[in-house]
């Protein structure tokens, strides 16, 4: 069990994280954070989340950074709390007659909004649609060559492996090595089963680096599950 002190210098070290892409210091925490708490009392903490394997210290760095364990408590955390309508109701108000061309359209709006891969399988159909791999390859974790060739990797199975996710109803997330898609360790998939008017069933799910907006991408794939409802 983590402390309340722990808790919050924990999240504070993620959403530090999620934004600046780079090793978080017990330096930047006191600089930017109040915590009440001296530079000592704050490395002391950050030492015990460390032992714990929530966050690690990557190399030689002074930094620290989430771990899989890390991301998951701080996921856990966002569940819990009533989500936000970000999705916007245009997304599916102007539906087409054509669910192929509706969902292509959607499914690049999601790519769009999350700065993530976004995928779409219609099931009923057996059609698979990917958008934003463009986008997603953007991200600092790319700059690292191995990351783009673990990525292409996964995208050249992503097809037949969807079925592999097997979700559940309401949204599921899985973090690196929780990951049920050969290859994606070092990834975090968020999906969720839909229905649309007419009966047809599908999966949507978006696919990025751990370092993602869980908040944001949360929110926006519950309201547009809502929506589609």
């Amino acid at each position: 069990m983590l402390t309340k002190r722990q808790e919050t210098i924990l999240n504070t070290i993620i959403r530090e994280y999620i934004k600046l892409a780079e090793p978080i210091s017990s330096k930047l925490l006191e600089k930017k954070h109040d915590f009440g708490l001296s530079p000592a009392a704050i490395r002391i903490e950050m030492q015990k989340l460390t032992d714990a394997g929530y966050i690690s210290q990557p190399h030689t760095s002074a930094g620290r950074v989430p771990t899989d364990k890390g991301y998951r408590f701080f996921v856990n955390n966002l569940l819990t709390k009533e989500s936000k309508t970000l999705a916007k109701k245009d997304w599916v108000e102007n539906k087409i007659q054509d669910n192929f061309r509706f969902i292509q359209a959607l499914t690049r709006q999601l790519a769009e909004e999350t700065k993530t891969l976004a995928l779409n399988y219609l099931e009923d159909e057996n059609v698979f649609w990917q958008e934003g791999w463009e986008g997603v390859l953007q991200e600092p974790e790319f700059e690292e060559r191995d990351n783009v060739i673990n990525f292409t990797e996964l995208l050249k199975g992503l097809e037949k492996d969807m079925e592999k996710l097997e979700t559940e109803e309401g949204i599921n997330i899985y973090i690196g090595k929780e990951n049920l898609l050969p290859g994606a360790k070092d990834f975090t998939v968020i999906t969720s089963r839909y229905h649309l008017s007419g009966g047809e069933k599908g999966i949507i799910s978006i696919l990025g680096p751990k370092r993602m907006e869980y908040d944001r991408n949360i929110n926006l794939i519950s309201s547009l599950m809502k929506l589609l409802e």
